[in-house]
């Protein structure tokens, strides 16, 4: 990581948290609520979402500057949604490993290069949950295809990468991890951090 420039440091006191009741557990969260002080010194009371994963995202880039994207039925908005692969890796666990997991078993893909690009706190009032984003790139496919879990249904879609850009900006695919690895990807290819092909075919 690069040295943070001075406006970057913290200012003011940080939250104090007084008391903490877990309200609601599973195997992949935990909710708290605390009675806590914010910095202005003011009593509050504060719900947390606690992730027992990192969530994982992957942006899978084919030679010719296609992405493959995954379609399928959300459950807390209900709605359809076309996204990257993306899933839970345990926090324990080596974030690459997981990456490589979701990868194969939502599209049925693996790759020969890994560079992970993007770090993201998910809505960091509400919840801890943390973001890990990687590019996979030299794509071929797996010897088994693709595994869904149980309760998923996937569909896989490969589209241009500006194609799959442009209906990120348009508001038609609206998961904040798509979004913000679709515009990760764009700089890079802008800037050249990836190979000049493939930021030709991505870039149109």
């Amino acid at each position: 990581m690069s040295d943070k420039p001075a406006w970057l440091r913290p200012h003011g006191r940080p939250w104090t948290n007084d008391t903490e009741r877990v309200v609601f557990e599973n195997p992949w969260m935990r909710v708290t609520d605390h009675a806590a002080t914010a910095p202005t010194g003011q009593p509050a009371s504060y719900g947390v979402v606690r992730l027992k994963n990192y969530a994982i995202a992957v942006l899978p880039l084919h030679a010719d500057g296609a992405v493959t994207l995954v379609g399928q039925n959300r459950f807390p908005l209900g709605d359809y949604s076309w996204e990257i692969p993306e899933g839970g890796g345990p926090i324990a666990a080596d974030p690459l490993e997981s990456a490589r997991r979701e990868l194969a078993e939502e599209t049925g893909l693996v790759a020969a290069e890994w560079r992970e690009v993007l770090r993201l706190q998910l809505s960091n009032s509400v919840t801890d949950e943390r973001a890990i984003g990687y590019l996979a790139l030299g794509l071929s496919e797996a010897a088994h295809g693709h595994h869904a879990d149980d309760t998923e249904e996937i569909a896989i879609a490969r589209v241009p990468f500006r194609e799959a850009l442009d209906a990120a900006l348009a508001g038609h695919l609206q998961d904040a991890l798509t979004v913000a690895m679709l515009l990760r990807g764009y700089h890079m290819a802008r800037e050249g951090s990836l190979p000049d092909a493939l930021a030709r075919g991505m870039l149109g």
